[in-house]
Formats: structure tokens, sequence, C-alpha cells
């Protein structure tokens, strides 16, 4: 498969935490990646996917695929990996920051994303007041219990929102460990499972940035935070998702490590714009 240029695949996955997260499984050796996608069918497969080229990704399964179920599983892994994203603006932005100018030539700006914004949006929530060992042992823990099995292995899926609407806060907590979380991944679950939440709908939404996110904000267990954890994800940089760690780089950058809140973290990238948030991102990740 083929990427919109430039691409490397290694920034993609190392873009974030998410590959640390089930059912992602690192491969550093080629910064690649292996992920049990369960497709549209209910049929959970494995992906092994790997850098072919400047621009190109090799994606394999074990599994005889029908062409309905190639062509479902084309686009998740195009989603995922952002490989039709034309983030031209960006670059030539970027291009005026000295902090920023070498993302274009290193194929940087695109986001690692789950499957599903569903599945991004559960993972996001296991990000707040929190660890991120605590993230990825609430993560493992909902896929071990609730995902669907991959054929002939022990390995599981990230679990379909019908899958966990049918568990009880009870078990979520006890399972997974979710804590506070248990009521909101549920009742997102279940509003998703009886079609009253499409969060797949926002991945190509004509709606503006403030439209979507307000739809996100409408949804128990997503703030500010998370919102704009997601609209990033969605490849809307509008918004910063200012949590201690945003606070701590515009701190050291900008402010002689002092004290700072959220208007400092604003201020510092306010100039971006539509970009802001990506410029931020990737600062971080400079």
């Amino acid at each position: 498969m083929s990427a919109r240029p430039p691409f490397s695949l290694a920034a993609v996955v190392n873009s974030h935490g998410w590959v640390q997260l089930a059912p992602f499984s690192h491969d550093k050796e080629s910064d690649g990646f292996d992920y049990v996608l369960e497709l549209s069918s209910g049929r959970a497969i494995d992906l092994c996917v790997r850098p072919a080229g400047a621009s190109d990704v090799q994606v394999d399964t074990s599994a005889t695929l029908t062409q309905v179920e190639q062509e479902d599983l084309t686009g998740r892994v195009t989603w995922m990996l952002g490989l039709d994203q034309d983030l031209t603006p960006f670059y030539e932005r970027a291009r005026l920051e000295p902090k920023l100018a070498h993302v274009a030539a290193e194929g940087r700006g695109r986001i690692l994303r789950s499957a599903t914004l569903f599945e991004d949006a559960i993972k996001t929530m296991c990000t707040v007041n929190t660890t991120w060992g605590g993230t990825k042992r609430m993560v493992r823990g909902l896929v071990e219990n609730y995902g669907a099995t991959l054929a002939g292995a022990a390995q599981r899926a990230f679990p379909s929102a019908a899958r966990l609407a049918a568990a009880s806060e009870q078990e979520l907590r006890a399972d997974a460990r979710l804590g506070f979380r248990a009521p909101y991944v549920l009742g997102l679950a279940r509003a998703a499972a009886a079609g009253d939440v499409d969060l797949e709908t926002l991945k190509h939404s004509p709606a503006s940035t403030l439209e979507v996110r307000k739809q996100l904000l409408a949804i128990k267990g997503i703030g500010d935070y998370a919102a704009a954890n997601l609209l990033m994800i969605l490849g809307r940089g509008d918004f910063i998702p200012v949590d201690s760690w945003a606070l701590k780089v515009v701190s050291k950058e900008w402010h002689n490590g002092q004290p700072i809140g959220r208007p400092q973290v604003e201020a510092a990238f306010a100039t971006w714009g539509e970009w802001k948030g990506l410029a931020y991102w990737f600062w971080n990740y400079a």
C-alpha cells in the first residue's frame, strides 16, 4: 500500500504511545507493528505491517479474505496510518520554524490511529488521571476479556461496542480495573451499539472542528483533554490536548521551568492556527 509522500512508517508508529497498547505489538527491529483487527463481519484477523520503501507499506495477514473483507482491510489500514493525508500546509508552515523544519524531511505529521475511532475514544478515556502503566493495563484487560479471538491463536482484537455493551459496570471494574471510568466506557459502548452515537462518521465529517468538538464533549467521560486528543487523531489540530506533559514542555521551553497553566500553553502555539495541536505534538516529539 502506498502513502501520499512524504511518509515514514517509523514516524507514524513512534508518533505517540498507541503502539504500546493492545492489540498493537511493536516490531522494534523494523519499526512496524502487528495488530489484531476485527473486521466489519465480526471476524478477527492478524495484521503484519512493515515498511516497504520510501512511501510504501507491506500489509500481510494469514487469513484468506473475501473481496469485501479485503476492501474493509484496505480502508482500515489507510485510516490507521493516514496514508491519504495531505499535510502540505502544515509542512509549509513548519519550514519557517527551526524547531520543526525537519518534520517534512522525516515524514512526520501523521499520528498512529486504531482501526476505529471507538477504540481510540476508549483508549483515550483510559489515559485520564492515571499513569501510562495504568493505561496499558486497562486496555490490555479490555482486550483480553472482551475482544474477538483470533482463530487458532490466543490473541484478541479490541472489543467492539457490542461486546463491551454486553458487560456490566461491575465486570468492567473487575476484569479491566477501569475504576471511575467504568460507567463512561460502558455508557459509550451501549450508545454506540444502539446507534445513538456513531463515532465513525466523524472520520470524514464535513462539520467544522468546533461542531465535531461539541459532539465529542457531549459524550460522558470526554472532557477538554480527551476531545483535543481525539481531534488530533481525526486530523484536526485546532486544539491542544493540555495535560501535565504539555504544561511541562511549555514551562521548560518558554517560562524557565516556572509553573504555568492552560493559557500559557495555548499562547505558545497560537500563531499556528489550525495546526497548533500538530505543532505542539511534534514539538513534543522533536
